[in-house]
């Protein structure tokens, strides 16, 4: 399976949260016996991790994964444009990417 694309806006100093459902031939993958991860950085080349979301598999049977950051740790992200993908590590340590793109950090301007 190809990883998807979605770009998205994070908005400094916002709380951050998302849930999504992975699919598989139209239908919910179970993520039974499953972890996820999903870090970003600067450039695709770059050794410093800019950001690392909690990544939860929020509901296993219906695929259902839920990527969060605090307020405090989106407070602290320069504004600007990164990359970041999100990896499934099944039981038997096969990892997928299954979804990349483009985070937009926009500025905070109440604080």
């Amino acid at each position: 399976m190809a990883a998807g694309t979605y770009n998205f806006t994070l908005e400094q100093g916002a709380t951050f949260n998302r849930i999504l459902t992975l699919q598989e031939n139209s239908s919910a993958m179970n993520l039974t016996g499953y972890s996820v991860a999903s870090k970003f950085r600067s450039t695709h080349d770059s050794s410093t991790v800019v950001g690392t979301f909690t990544c939860t598999i929020s509901d296993a049977a219906n695929g259902k994964i839920t990527m969060s950051m605090t307020n405090s740790a989106t407070s602290a992200i320069e504004e600007g444009i990164y990359v970041y993908d999100l990896e499934i590590t099944s039981g038997a340590g096969a990892v997928t990417r299954v979804l990349q793109g483009n985070i937009t950090v926009t500025p905070e301007v109440t604080r």
